[in-house]
């Protein structure tokens, strides 16, 4: 508690959306419905994955995690602004404001990561497929999938701090739908240099270094596909990266436009809804439409029910 007592109040105001009155009417169902849908979809992967035997192999047990991710990244910021939507009190507290911010940039970074992890394994199972079994044992999946997150909630840990430790001397308002670095310190008194350089350079290893992880990994996969010679021995490979790759190009793209971006458009908030509601609303339709294994789960569950009617 010590790096909060240089403050002197209690609370932020999220503005939201508030300059947009008569719109906050149309949103709150949309964004009630997004979300309910988000859950209800990557909590149907999770169940599916769980259950189904056939799925029981590295990629889906991968897949299975990132849904998981999903539902408490989308959580951490979507039910706070459905309250602010319909509440005329949108306060945050001090220390509730930088938990999310906290949170919700860890499980962001954890995200980014666990990207580079699931196109290693398709790496992996594309280039050295013989000993692909053997490698991906289960306690290495085990390993893999818990190294995102403490990268994740590590390497967040340092600039949130010092964020927290900025002298703020009001209006506390800010102008966004949850907390965030670029809002927070934009309403600061002033920001030491040492800090722009630690925020700067977290972001480049949060967001730049694992997007050329997985760049590098899918120009080799490319490469090693090339050099097979059967036609459906390259659409195969090329299947089993196809929602992964889609998956990855969304969340980079939207996470490009929403931080790296010059700051103070408009149109910035919009921006991140889609990016911390809309795309993880799409994400596990991606894995199921495109996927013919989930697919195929899904026609012998109706199947099955169609049968018992």
């Amino acid at each position: 508690m010590e790096i909060f007592n240089h403050t002197s109040f209690n609370d932020f105001t999220l503005l939201s959306f508030t300059s947009l009155q008569h719109f906050q009417i149309v949103m709150f169902p949309f964004i009630l419905l997004t979300y309910i849908i988000c859950i209800m979809g990557n909590s149907a992967i999770i169940a599916i994955v769980q259950t189904e035997r056939s799925l029981h192999t590295p990629m889906y047990f991968y897949i299975s995690i990132f849904a998981f991710l999903e539902i408490i990244f989308v959580s951490s910021t979507v039910p706070n602004l459905l309250v602010n939507l319909v509440s005329a009190r949108q306060k945050i507290s001090f220390i509730g404001c930088f938990t999310q911010l906290y949170v919700f940039n860890s499980l962001g970074v954890t995200e980014c990561y666990l990207l580079a992890v699931m196109v290693f394994d398709r790496h992996l199972a594309i280039h050295n497929p013989l000993h692909y079994p053997s490698i991906m044992n289960n306690e290495f999946c085990m390993k893999l999938s818990v190294l995102p997150w403490v990268v994740g909630f590590l390497i967040v840990l340092a600039p949130t701090i010092i964020t927290a430790r900025l002298p703020y001397c009001g209006p506390h308002e800010i102008n966004h739908f949850f907390c965030d670095f670029a809002p927070l310190q934009s309403i600061a008194c002033s920001i030491p240099f040492y800090v722009i350089v630690i925020t700067s350079s977290v972001a480049f290893i949060d967001v730049v270094v694992p997007f050329i992880i997985i760049l590098g990994f899918y120009v080799h996969i490319i490469v090693t596909v090339l050099k097979i010679k059967s036609g459906d021995g390259k659409k195969k490979a090329f299947s089993t990266c196809s929602s992964h790759l889609i998956v990855a190009s969304l969340f980079y793209g939207t996470a490009t436009i929403v931080y790296v971006k010059p700051k103070g458009s408009q149109y910035d908030k919009f921006l991140a809804l889609m990016y911390t509601a809309v795309t993880p609303l799409v994400n596990p339709f991606i894995y199921t439409f495109r996927n013919r294994d989930v697919k195929g789960v899904f026609r012998r569950y109706l199947g099955c029910l169609g049968k018992k009617k």
